[in-house]
């Protein structure tokens, strides 16, 4: 076990596409941004950042992106917020949109904070459920819960790498404890239908409630 100690922190930062460095070489860069359909291909418009850029997307792997986006798409939604990976290609004619294979998705959404995310540069980790609702939010600073009609909940936390790619945050406070699992398996909103690609187990005092996640600018994988 690898434990970190961290305190209370602030929610900073704007969605842009500064994930490429950090991004392992088998997904490629990592980009946010808004996905249309226009005759019939998905074209994604990066969030603003140094240069905006339109791609049209292509998904030749086992991401399952392309039928995500579609039934979202087909459920009403006319823009999409996504974060996925891939690897640049070039213009399949002199006068189409450079294209991008889709090998990773973290984020397929149709509602909510998409380039607009106070938060997403800051974060480690988001995850959340429904029936109740809750909300954490963790970064190298402190973990933070979100409860209806309860005050935030700031806590320090211990983090456990286990096997499998799989994640635990542990916290005690006030004679109360909590334990957030986390998991790499695509996993559906109950409540908008949007697609991350972790799932999410939140316990507090033995009580469980499934959720989904996804990794902020400050974790890849």
């Amino acid at each position: 076990m690898r434990p970190l100690l961290f305190m209370l922190f602030p929610l900073l930062g704007a969605c842009q596409s500064f994930f490429a460095a950090q991004q392992p070489p088998t997904v490629g860069e990592r980009l946010q941004g808004e996905v249309r359909r226009e005759a019939g291909t998905l074209l994604l418009t990066t969030c603003q950042s140094t240069q905006e850029q339109t791609l049209s997307l292509q998904d030749q792997g086992d991401s399952g992106f392309n039928d995500d986006a579609n039934a979202l798409f087909a459920d009403g939604a006319t823009r999409l917020f996504v974060d996925i990976g891939g690897r640049k290609l070039g213009k399949a004619s002199a006068d189409a949109y450079p294209r991008l294979d889709v090998r990773q998705v973290y984020r397929i959404q149709n509602e909510g904070h998409g380039c607009d995310d106070p938060a997403l540069r800051s974060l480690t980790l988001r995850a959340s459920g429904n029936e109740p609702f809750w909300n954490i939010a963790i970064s190298p600073r402190g973990l933070l819960l979100e409860r209806p009609d309860q005050p935030p909940l700031a806590l320090p936390y211990l983090e456990e790498q286990l096997p499998q790619g799989q994640l635990n945050f542990s916290s005690e406070a006030n004679q109360q404890r909590l334990e957030l699992w986390i998991a790499p398996q695509r996993c559906v909103d109950s409540a908008s239908g949007a697609v991350s690609h972790l799932s999410a187990v939140l316990s507090i005092d033995g009580q469980r409630q499934n959720g989904c996640a996804y990794f902020g600018a400050l974790r890849n994988q």
